[in-house]
Order: structure tokens, then sequence, then C-alpha cells
């Protein structure tokens, strides 16, 4: 049978239903090693490479995050990169994009504060898709669980190269937002194999990282690394 990409490409009819990929429902994910990409830090030649190794290295969940990629580029991306996490049975997450979501059947969507509200994007992708929120405080993190969210992405705990104008979350407002929801949440911002140990006590449900697995001349061996590390502070 023609796989999904051929089918696109050459304008002929999609998969049926019952072909498309298993989806992870929010409640039984596991947000542990949550991979993000960027295209712009990676050391692989190719997207799919990269995706493939980090997840055979342990990463549980990869969000497909390409703000220079045009739409086109980007559902393209998404179809490749949806065919290796369906294959190694991990959840897909576009970010921002609820229609590449449904476009390639990813798992969820995660958004920003400045990106579609909530409640629009719950109600394009439905309620058996996951949708992580970014938050950094409180407040924001407050509303999002009682809006609905399926997890925070709590950050920038560190400054980092892909997010210059991100707001630096204190370790002491983590805890608080840990003690006021009970979804999961993950830290983003500067996760790197010195800054891991430092959430011990936290009690966070997973790291995300971008540079340090993907700007990697061995994303398998950084995934496990960095798997292994949080593992022993959790």
């Amino acid at each position: 049978m023609k796989n999904k990409i051929d089918c696109i490409a050459k304008g002929t009819q999609y998969p049926e239903t019952n072909s498309l990929p298993k989806q992870h429902p929010a409640g039984v994910a596991d947000y542990t090693l949550y991979l993000v990409t960027d295209r712009e830090l990676m050391f692989a030649e190719s997207i799919e490479k990269c995706v493939e190794q980090a997840i055979l290295g342990g990463c549980t969940v990869v969000q497909l995050r390409e703000k220079t990629a045009s739409s086109k580029e980007f559902f393209q991306m998404a179809l490749r990169v949806r065919e290796i996490t369906s294959r190694l049975n991990v959840p897909l997450i576009i970010n921002d994009r609820a229609d590449i979501a449904l476009a390639v059947n990813a798992d969820g969507v995660h958004i920003g504060q400045e990106d579609l509200p909530y409640d629009a994007v719950r109600q394009i992708i439905g309620q058996n898709k996951i949708v992580g929120v970014s938050v950094s405080n409180l407040s924001e993190a407050v509303k999002a669980f009682e809006m609905g969210a399926d997890y925070l992405g709590v950050g920038a705990m560190f400054a980092t190269r892909t997010k210059t104008d991100a707001n630096i979350v204190t370790i002491d407002e983590l805890k608080l937002i840990r003690a006021k929801v009970t979804i999961p949440i993950v830290v983003i911002g500067g996760i790197n194999k010195e800054t891991v140990p430092l959430f011990k006590g936290t009690g966070i449900d997973g790291i995300a990282v971008v540079s340090a697995i993907v700007s990697q001349n061995d994303e398998a061996k950084a995934a496990q690394e960095l798997k292994s590390i949080f593992q022993g502070i959790k």
C-alpha cells in the first residue's frame, strides 16, 4: 500500500481511518524526555535522522517546532517525522499549528501565550488529542490548568539561544506551580546535563530539551545520558 506521503504527493486518496497512526491520549503520555526540534541547531543531516536517533536514545515525546519553515515545508516535515514517531510508538506534538497537527494526524499541539487561545485550539483538534501550554508564572499556569490543558511547559528556566525573549522562571516559582496544578509539568529552557540535577525535589514530570540533544553528534547517546540523570533525581 502506498504510504501517506506518496498519496499526498500524487494527489491520490488518503489511507482509511483504521490505518492512521495510533494516538497517545494525554493521560497515558510519558513526558520524561521531551525533544523539541530546531533545524538551525541540528547536527544531523536530516530532521528525520535526528528525531529517530533521539527516540532510540530514550526520548518519550517529540515536538516539531520549526519557526522559520513555510506552511508547506512544515507540513512535509511533519509527515516525514510522523512516520518515524508512529513506527517507534512515540507521541508527536506540533508546535502552534493545529491545522498541521490535524493534517498529519499528530497526537497533539503545543501553544504559547501569544498563539491561538486554548479554547480555539481545542475546538479545532477535538477532545482526543493532547494540548500543551507554555507558561512562565503561576497565574498563567493556573489559567491553563483550569481551561483543561493536558500538560504545561514551564520556562524558560535558564537563558537559551532558542528563546532569546523568554521570561526566566525561578525554581521557587516552579515549585509554586507544582503545588497548584495536578497535570504533568515539563521544564524547558537551558536544560542540559549540568542543569537537570537542579530540579531535584521539584516534582516535575519531564524535561524538554533542544540543543542538548539536536546539536550533539550522537543524539541517541545524549538522550540516554539526559534521561538517566533525570530519572536519578525523580
